[in-house]
Order: C-alpha cells, then structure tokens, then sequence
C-alpha cells in the first residue's frame, strides 16, 4: 500500500479547534493519536459552544451527545 499524503490545507478548512497555539491543527492523525493518549477527543467531535471550554474528555463527549441522541 502507497504512502497517503495528508491535505493539511482542506483539513484545516473543517478544523474547530479553537486552541491556538496547537501543533497538529490539520493534521487530524496526530490530533487523534494525541487525544486518544489523553482519553480525549478532539475539537471536531464536539459542538462550537463545548469546543470552546476545552474539555474534550469521553465524559462530555457522551453526556452531550447522549441527550441529543434520544
């Protein structure tokens, strides 16, 4: 199997990390790898106004999406 090339540029287009400083902003297999490690998600599992506490734990993650669910 060839090597993928990563599209930084339109993965950065869907990116609502608002966490500026951050390094892996478009490249979305080193946010997930990194996240995960943590037993988080990242930025683009959760809505604007939950992004923006910088809470990404699995938690809030299944509280939210649990209610939007039913």
């Amino acid at each position: 199997m060839g090597q993928r090339i990563c599209k930084v540029e339109s993965n950065l287009a869907g990116c609502n990390c608002t966490y500026e400083p951050c390094p892996r902003k478009g490249l979305c297999c080193e946010c997930l790898r990194y996240h995960w490690s943590h037993r988080e998600l990242p930025a683009c599992f959760f809505p604007p106004e939950l992004e923006k506490t910088y809470d990404r734990s699995l938690k809030t993650f299944i509280d939210y999406w649990s209610k939007k669910v039913r």
